[in-house]
């Protein structure tokens, strides 16, 4: 189970890595300020160092996510099965967060939140089992 558990926590953060590309990199392209529902190129000006800081973010809990997979592979359970819960546990709340936005952001809630859930609940059975 323990593999399943970091494989899923693995592409949640591989999501959240793309999600930092997309708003901290690539946030001038049209086709990727249009995915989060920016309207036109003076918004995605506006919004942009916002979206930048949120790349990081994404960033930072995807690295604590690879990090925590490391040290339970590495046979640190108690400090990475911690790192890996908060990590996966963060991005599921940012969803939640998400969601209370508006229901315009129902599809990238689910994104966002689905894979850290599915990862949050095979970690903890992992953990007990």
């Amino acid at each position: 189970m323990i593999i399943l558990a970091t494989v899923v926590v693995t592409l949640a953060a591989v999501i959240h890595v793309a999600i930092f590309a997309m708003e901290s990199i690539s946030w001038a392209k049209p086709s990727v300020w249009k995915r989060f529902g920016v309207k036109s190129q003076a918004q995605a000006d506006t919004v942009r160092p916002m979206a930048y800081n949120q790349g990081f973010y994404n960033l930072f809990l995807a690295i604590g996510a690879f990090i925590g997979v490391i040290l339970v592979g590495a046979g640190a359970h108690e400090a990475g099965g911690a790192l890996v819960i908060f990590t996966v546990g963060s991005m599921l709340a940012a969803s939640i967060v998400l969601i209370t936005s508006g229901r315009g952001y129902i599809r990238a809630a689910l994104i966002q939140g689905t894979v850290p859930l599915i990862a949050l609940v095979l970690f903890i059975i992992s953990l007990v089992s």
